[in-house]
């Protein structure tokens, strides 16, 4: 059973689009179940019907044209109730209906399950039989399991029939859901980037001028056919006769009677080179994996690496300057801050990347220069989107294909409110942030980059509450020395004297892997990662805090925090090797005050011993994402459970509370430097549990500003006293909301568009 799932896995994802996915399944599940009928129902995109869309064994002439509500007929049962329908005599179930014309009069034995993907009802697939019987308990589990593991399948290539749609057909709307990266709203123009000699990574688009692509190919082929060739004379006299045959059979691979004739044929009809290899070169590898016989299957090695080869001299003979149009929307697989680089800042809109997380460091880059992003965008097509109009809800992580009017018309008119509100925003640049009641509360900063550095100040940054060490460590090849660190250090010291800039230690594991010191795990969220690496490396973290300590000489604005503690034990030890570090620098003459000294709250355990952590240290900031993270055991960065992450879960505010509270009983400072600081409802809760410093993004930092001179404290306490009351996340944001409102802030809350 196991290899036949598997089968029929491979070859759904070898299907070229929906209509061909959808015949594979019906095809091959009714062979594998030895069943007289298996159908398929799909939910209408833009309505709540679940549509006949594909059958083996009834009339093919229904096809989209049959079609149920949610509660309808057995299948609309199935759909409504979410779980399986096992009957004997389905005639005699009271939610039976008849379909006339459909040719299921003859079949009693019912059986569907609900296809699901990331909560959603996608359709139901059916088998039905004409003998009186139920399917029994292996049949149901076959089918559950097959329904399960086809659901990421059929919601790709809904997606990817929704972009197939003509000039003349606007196509169907679909919302593909990731991380949010950057917020904002972006609508633009899809340009998609791929990585040098990636066959599954091209993008398809059409070209006018055919011989010119048509001489691209064939060039190409031909450096190939030599490097194989030269390959085979330098191995000649090592391999025997039989050996030396498989480059003929290279060879013949490329002749124009075999894979180069069709892809010189899809040139013709006006595809690009690359797009035209891509195409041919991964039908035919499909082709070779889906064999039984294994010598045939590992040919798709061969053929691979034959595409692989030719792409890398298109890519390198395609010198066509990359024409970028008005609001591009860069989309990748998974995008890097050298692609980024590459467009005009003043044409770049949004970014979009398959991969990544909000950590990425392409995410942290697209924060500070505040272009809208969303990451982990897997179920996106993304090589078919070149050219395509798309939306980027950056806000809460969504991707809008084929938008419906009046939901463009919605974006569109978010989008004018965002630029009105930051033309608004750029009057309170030198304002303090200062409640109605005269409460003050420093807003710092969030930095990795230089690029930080004006921007943050363009916004009335007041210091700087997360410098991100590990950014210089990750745009290089190796570990960077103790003096080009101090020089990096000291750039950004000096960029905000006398304003404090708060260093992090550096944190690497988890999400955050140095290419030139890989850390491979299981589980690397629960792993060697932050304090723990650097503490079992002292010669990283000695250099590191040397190089810091010797960048602060002359200004004093240095502040160090250490992160991921999760014990005591490690606060001393760190300690230990700050105090070292400053004994060595003094001895070698550098004239450096010691830096007050920080531990961040991240993990639950050192929540409940903030106190025991302030009373060894001169402050506490609390690392709110990963705080959530843990606290909620939700990683962040997957969108499978992104929507349980929540920064609003009670469990996320009462571990604030306490500790805000453990700092100041021992007469401490406490800030925040993760997201919930930069979002408006957040901060007002901020306020009202004492936090002294809340640092956040830029591009955040006015939005939060104007919230706070516009609340009272006092009544920011009360309502902190309402929302600790309640109990569900979702009941505590629509709270925050309607306080927002009530002061006259609407245009700061975003709610998903749908």
């Amino acid at each position: 059973m196991l290899e036949v799932l598997r089968h029929i896995v491979q070859e759904v994802n070898a299907a070229s689009g929906l209509e061909e996915a959808l015949e594979i399944i019906v095809r091959r599940v009714q062979k594998a179940m030895g069943t007289e009928v298996c159908s398929i129902y799909l939910r209408d995109p833009g309505g709540e019907r679940f549509i006949f869309r594909a059958t083996e064994g009834l009339n093919k002439d229904q096809v989209g044209l049959a079609s149920l509500a949610s509660g309808e007929g057995l299948v609309g049962t199935v759909a409504e109730r979410e779980e399986p329908l096992n009957l004997e005599n389905a005639e005699n179930h009271p939610s039976f209906r008849f379909f006339p014309g459909i040719g299921e009069e003859s079949f009693h034995a019912f059986l569907g399950v609900p296809i699901i993907h990331q909560r959603d009802v996608l359709g139901v697939l059916v088998v039905q039989q004409a003998e009186r019987r139920r399917f029994d308990e292996s049949e149901e589990a076959f089918l559950v399991t097959m329904s399960a593991q086809l659901a990421a399948v059929i919601a790709h290539a809904r997606v990817s029939g929704a972009l197939l749609a003509t000039a003349a057909s606007a196509g169907a709307p679909a919302k593909i859901s990731g991380v949010a990266g950057a917020p904002g709203i972006a609508i633009g123009t899809a340009v998609v980037v791929s990585p040098i000699a990636d066959l599954y990574a091209v993008p398809q688009k059409t070209i006018t001028d055919r011989r010119g692509e048509l001489r691209a190919f064939r060039y190409a082929l031909n450096r190939v056919r030599e490097d194989i060739q030269a390959v085979a004379d330098n191995l000649g006299g090592e391999l025997s006769r039989e050996d030396h045959a498989l480059f003929d059979v290279y060879l013949g691979i490329l002749d124009d009677s075999s894979i180069g004739r069709e892809v010189v044929s899809l040139i013709r009809e006006g595809n690009w080179a690359q797009g035209a290899l891509s195409k041919v070169m991964i039908e035919h590898i499909r082709h070779f994996e889906r064999m039984e016989h294994s010598y045939l299957k590992e040919r798709a090695v061969d053929v691979k690496d034959l595409g692989t080869r030719v792409l890398a001299y298109l890519q390198a003979s395609d010198i066509e300057e990359k024409v970028y149009p008005e609001n591009t929307i860069l989309v990748g697989e998974e995008l890097t801050a050298s692609s980024l680089g590459e467009i005009p800042r003043e044409r770049l809109a949004g970014l979009i990347s398959v991969r990544g997380s909000g950590n990425s460091h392409v995410a942290i880059l697209a924060r500070a220069m505040g272009i809208p992003t969303v990451m982990g965008a897997v179920d996106l097509p993304y090589t078919r989107l070149d050219g395509r109009e798309l939306v980027i809800d950056g806000y809460n992580g969504t991707v809008h294909l084929n938008p419906l009017p009046e939901v463009l018309a919605r974006f569109k008119e978010v989008l004018d409110s965002d630029r009105e509100l930051s033309k608004d925003l750029e009057s309170l640049r030198d304002q303090p942030c200062i409640t109605l009641d005269g409460h003050r509360l420093p807003l710092w900063v969030n930095t990795g980059l230089m690029a930080d550095v004006t921007r943050s100040l363009e916004q009335g940054a007041e210091g700087v509450g997360l410098y991100r060490t590990e950014v210089p460590f990750l745009l290089r090849e190796r570990f960077p020395s103790e003096e080009e660190q101090r020089q990096i250090y000291r750039n950004q010291l000096e960029a905000f004297a006398p304003r404090p800039v708060t260093m992090r230690t550096l944190d690497i594991g988890g999400d955050k892997a140095l290419p030139y010191f890989p850390i491979e795990e299981d589980n690397p969220f629960l792993g060697w990662r932050g304090i723990r690496v650097t503490l079992d490396h002292p010669e990283i973290f000695l250099s590191q805090v040397r190089a810091m300590l010797k960048a602060n000489a002359g200004l004093g604005n240095l502040r160090i925090m250490l992160p991921m503690i999760s014990s005591i034990s490690e606060v001393d030890e760190a300690l230990d090797l700050v105090y070292r570090s400053h004994r060595e620098i003094t001895q070698e003459g550098v004239e450096a005050e010691m830096p007050l000294i920080g531990v961040m709250v991240e993990v639950p355990s050192a929540v409940y011993q903030a106190r025991a952590l302030a009373k060894r240290v001169d402050f506490l900031s609390v690392g709110s994402n990963d705080l959530t993270q843990y606290l909620l055991a939700v990683d962040r960065n997957n969108p499978r459970v992104a929507e349980l992450y929540h920064s609003m879960h009670p469990a996320v505010l009462q571990a604030l509370v306490v500790v805000a509270d453990a700092a100041h009983s021992e007469g401490k400072n406490v800030g925040i430097c993760g997201e919930l600081a930069g979002d408006p409802e957040g901060a007002v809760l901020l306020l009202a549990m004492g936090y002294d410093i809340l640092s956040m993004n830029a591009t955040s930092l006015p939005k939060v500003k104007k919230a706070l001179r516009n609340v009272n404290l006092a009544e920011a306490r009360e309502l902190l006293q309402e929302v600790l009351q309640m109990e569900h996340a979702t009941e505590i944001h629509k709270r925050l909301e309607v306080f927002l409102a009530s002061h006259g802030m609407e245009q700061f809350i975003h709610s998903p568009v749908d």
